[in-house]
Parts: structure tokens; sequence; C-alpha cells
């Protein structure tokens, strides 16, 4: 093998499994993230069609 390689070799394949760890890391907080905002998303939605219903109630009790 050439000695140039071998040294790039050594160099990182001793810090493979923190950047295994890193990938790992950075998905698993990408992914909750994207988790909480679909949660809240979906509460604003349910909260905008709350106040769709109790606007178009208020409009019936008005006439």
């Amino acid at each position: 093998m050439d000695s140039i390689l071998s040294e790039v070799y050594s160099t990182v394949l001793p810090a493979a499994p923190y950047v295994l760890a890193a990938y790992i890391g950075i998905w698993l907080v990408l992914f909750i993230f994207v988790l909480a905002l679909w949660r809240k998303s979906k509460r604003t939605s349910e909260d905008i069609e709350a106040l769709k219903q109790a606007l178009e109630d208020r409009k019936d009790s008005q006439r």
C-alpha cells in the first residue's frame, strides 16, 4: 500500500465512529425537529378550524 494512503487511513479510520455518531445525531435532531413542527402545524390547523366554527356560530346567532 502507498505510504500516503496508509497515513490517511490511519488518520481517518480511528475517527470513523465519531463521524458516524455525528451523522446519526444530526439526522435524529432533524427528525425530532420536523416531528415537532408537524405536531405544531396540526395543532394550529385545529385551532384555525375551531375559530372558523366559532365565527360561523356567532354569525348564525346574530341573525
